[in-house]
């Protein structure tokens, strides 16, 4: 269970998003970071949520170690699952990147999706609250280990930011343990 969970966590987003690989257990430092994890707030329109993200904030994890300017893109596949790319970029400069698929599994919202990068290892990718216009994301899972504060902009300013993190507080999780994401 723990190797599935760390495979899903890979691939849930670089980042963001959103995915390198790594060996970061369950037992990490945020094995209890949100413990009442919330349901979705709103449901979620699969064709206004496509396109491209970038990553303001996350709960660390061994396999975004040290990634900056993360990034991940979904677009609809032929066979009705979501291609997932997630991109970091590490001190070096380069570049790391990993593609995946996801699939909705909640159609009665759209808001919890199963996320695989691992061949047939998927795990929870739970959009929790989002704009009504699409420009701003919260995603987490089940667990609660794991959070992504997600922007349509690259650098969309303090305010922005900050309510965005007051919106994770709110929804229950421990915002002193968010790293946020330079990006270029």
């Amino acid at each position: 269970m723990t190797s599935q969970r760390t495979k899903l966590a890979a691939a849930m987003l670089l980042a963001s998003a959103l995915a390198v690989g790594g060996c970061t257990s369950l037992l990490s430092k945020h094995a209890v970071g949100n413990t009442a994890v919330p349901q979705p707030a709103k449901p979620v329109e699969l064709s206004r949520y496509l396109g491209h993200w970038y990553e303001l904030a996350r709960y660390e994890q061994g396999f975004q170690k040290d990634c900056d300017g993360v990034t991940a893109d979904y677009a609809l596949r032929e066979d009705g699952k979501v291609e997932v790319i997630n991109t970091c970029r590490k001190p070096d400069g380069s570049i790391k990147r990993a593609t995946g698929k996801a699939k909705v599994v909640d159609t009665a919202t759209g808001a919890k999706l199963k996320v695989s990068f691992f061949g047939p290892f998927y795990g929870d990718y739970w959009v929790l609250d989002h704009a009504d216009d699409y420009s701003w994301s919260i995603v987490g899972e089940g667990s609660g280990r794991y959070l992504w504060l997600l922007s349509r902009d690259a650098n969309p300013g303090p305010v922005k930011l900050e309510a965005l993190v007051e919106r994770a507080k709110a929804m229950g999780y421990d915002t002193s343990m968010l790293r946020i994401t330079r990006q270029p």
